[in-house]
């Protein structure tokens, strides 16, 4: 598997309407999803897909910068819908995990996702590529991160959910990833972000920016619950090396400096199915900057906006810092984390062979 910062043949999203993701009128989502493709596109191919209700809307607002295939799903999260595409240096081929709405029967969020389980065998065959069918291993592409070079960063909290590979045991999970990615190594992180409800994916608290070097979700605030969450990580990568023996450098990306909450008004414009998780008014959202996303030549990154700007200011800045090669870019990103998650949950990468 290629680490997400080495070249793209593109990126893949899906149009967003579901009204319990995205509201009655999705247009704020949809704006941030358009947002996304536009500051993709100079840079590599954007393709979305979409229902073939929704396809015409998209095709309009996405002229000129994105692709848009007729292929359906339940929801708009094509990082764990999509394939995950490796290579052999020659070629790439996707990679099917099943899908079931981030626990299933235990604690999955939705209770119909069988279009979602079809989406990465339906781009492949539409895209040309053959595939490998992992489809008895449950995996989303958000609780994985590689270095490119056979290390990968995965969660405990989120691998050995209930909800998952419950007749698995961890070394049998390891087994199971490694066979499908190439990778050698796998760092178990314990903890992902406080009140993730995809049971703490690793890709909204720890990425690698380059081989033996992440960028590590993190709060100075003692009382914060993410505290004692972040420490357990970094004291974890403080004691481990990487598949070639080096020692993990770990750089700070502060959370915002004030909770993302769920407010009265927020909840009005959604619209939620039988089985389908629902959002509380005060409901602390798991925001972080940690889920930006690397294009070709550039850096995507949340932004929250109101009394976060200085937060999301400062996560830029830290991000240049580290990523001086690329064109770093804040997204007004509410929006699609008032949907669950955020810019790298949206997007998937489509490497270079």
């Amino acid at each position: 598997m290629p680490a997400e910062y080495a070249p793209h043949y593109g990126t893949l999203l899906i149009w967003p309407v579901r009204p319990g993701s995205w509201g009655r009128d999705p247009k704020e989502a949809q704006d941030a999803f358009t947002e996304i493709a536009r500051a993709l596109s100079p840079n590599e191919k954007v393709i979305f897909l979409a229902d073939k209700g929704h396809i015409e809307d998209a095709k309009a607002k996405l002229s000129g910068i994105a692709e848009v295939l007729p292929i359906p799903s339940d929801d708009a999260w094509a990082r764990d819908v999509g394939p995950t595409f490796v290579t052999n240096g020659s070629e790439i081929r996707g990679i099917s995990w099943k899908f079931n709405a981030w626990g299933g029967e235990v604690d999955g969020l939705y209770a119909h996702w069988d279009q979602d389980n079809e989406v990465a065998e339906a781009f492949c065959s539409a895209f040309h590529k053959d595939i490998y069918d992992f489809g008895d291993f449950v995996l989303e592409g958000g609780s994985i991160h590689s270095d490119g070079e056979g290390t990968l960063l995965v969660t405990e909290a989120c691998l050995l959910s209930p909800g998952r590979n419950p007749g698995l045991s961890r070394e049998m999970i390891e087994k199971r990833l490694k066979d499908a990615l190439g990778v050698e190594k796998i760092l178990w992180l314990p903890s992902g972000i406080y009140n993730d409800e995809t049971n703490e994916h690793v890709d909204n608290v720890c990425a690698f920016i380059k081989p033996a070097e992440v960028v590590l979700a993190w709060t100075d605030d003692a009382s914060d619950p993410q505290y004692a969450m972040s420490c357990a990580d970094l004291e974890y990568l403080s004691k481990v090396t990487d598949v070639k023996g080096r020692k993990i450098t770990v750089h700070k990306l502060p959370i915002p400096d004030h909770p993302v909450r769920v407010s009265e008004d927020d909840l009005l414009k959604y619209e939620f199915e039988e089985g389908e998780d629902v959002r509380d008014a005060g409901e602390r959202l798991a925001a972080s900057y940690v889920n930006f996303y690397f294009g070709n030549d550039t850096v995507l990154v949340p932004q929250f906006g109101g009394e976060n700007a200085e937060s999301d200011a400062r996560a830029v800045e830290i991000l240049k810092n580290l990523c001086p090669d690329r064109k770093v870019i804040g997204i007004d990103s509410r929006a699609i984390l008032l949907g669950g998650g955020n810019i790298h949950c949206i997007t998937q990468q489509i490497p270079m062979p």
